[in-house]
């Protein structure tokens, strides 16, 4: 009897490690590091508050509750971390070693600072310690109504401004946030500027989701899971911090030369990378979308 258990035993832990072997090969070993995250292999790497701690969050958006903010108490670390564990498990801020990540966490802050800094060249701290200092938009120049879109209409009594950390604008941009965020956006849009974890993690759904089938999201784009069409490579369009500023923004920023908005990015960026220890030098290849030509050209504003 002792025998036949220890054949069976065997037998046992054959068919374990040959599973686990079939799993590695495929790529998909999961890892569970509790709350933050799990069930990916993403989660065998390191996640973003492994590297990426309150303090620095403190530093790098200094100025956030400065009694001139316009949004003083509304964002923090805890709001950040929160809707960033949701998306760890996709590759977000965890993707491609301790660097790579780092350098994403800084390129997606740099571009949500850079889109809600109050700051300019004379403000104390000078203008890239301003970040986070809107959660909307003050003064709206239009409705941000579109009557023609049938999917997403506009709701009666509700205004579709620049609302979160990557300011959603139009009713139809409300509606597919919201539909990716599981939230009733298009009927609610101020849920973005009354919860920070919310606006953070229709941020970071922005950054993780193509706009259209076929195109890259702005997270495969930097991290380098995007190759290029030969259509691409004409249009000028490489892996890079570029191609994010091409695919969040699109012909509001990218095809225009070497242009104040889109440097202002790019400055953010870069300043994140050297508070975070990383170093600007290590802003990596690709870096502006002057001469890009856009992903989805438009005469709206592609600003989601």
């Amino acid at each position: 009897m002792g025998m036949v258990r220890a054949a069976w035993f065997l037998l046992l832990l054959a068919l374990l490690a040959a599973a686990d072997a079939r799993r590695q090969k495929g790529g998909e070993t999961a890892c569970d590091k509790g709350w933050e995250c799990s069930g990916s292999r993403f989660c065998c790497n390191e996640t973003i508050t492994d590297y990426f701690k309150a303090y620095q969050f403190e530093e790098l958006f200094a100025k956030r509750n400065n009694s001139l903010a316009h949004a003083a108490g509304f964002w923090d670390y805890k709001a950040f971390i929160t809707a960033a564990a949701l998306y760890e498990p996709r590759g977000f801020g965890t993707t491609g070693g301790r660097e790579m990540s780092m350098k994403e966490v800084a390129a997606f802050l740099g571009h949500v600072s850079a889109k809600t800094s109050c700051g300019y060249s004379l403000a104390d701290g000078g203008s890239l310690a301003w970040g986070l200092c809107y959660n909307h938009e003050m003064s709206p120049s239009q409705s941000y109504c579109d009557d023609s879109n049938e999917l997403y209409r506009c709701a009666e009594g509700v205004e579709y401004y620049g609302r979160g950390a990557l300011p959603v604008y139009w009713n139809y941009n409300y509606g597919i946030v919201g539909k990716g965020i599981k939230q009733d956006l298009l009927n609610h849009p101020e849920l973005l500027e009354q919860n920070a974890t919310l606006a953070f993690e229709a941020a970071i759904w922005r950054w993780m989701t193509p706009m259209k089938r076929k195109q890259p999201s702005a997270h495969d784009a930097f991290v380098g899971n995007w190759k290029p069409t030969k259509k691409d490579t004409l249009s000028k369009r490489y892996p890079g911090f570029g191609a994010t500023m091409n695919i969040l923004y699109g012909d509001a920023i990218c095809g225009k030369g070497s242009i104040d908005n889109m440097n202002g990015i790019i400055s953010h960026y870069q300043h994140y990378l050297d508070l975070m220890g990383v170093g600007a030098q290590h802003s990596g290849d690709n870096l502006d979308c002057a001469d890009q030509v856009p992903f989805n050209p438009s005469s709206k504003s592609p600003d989601s």
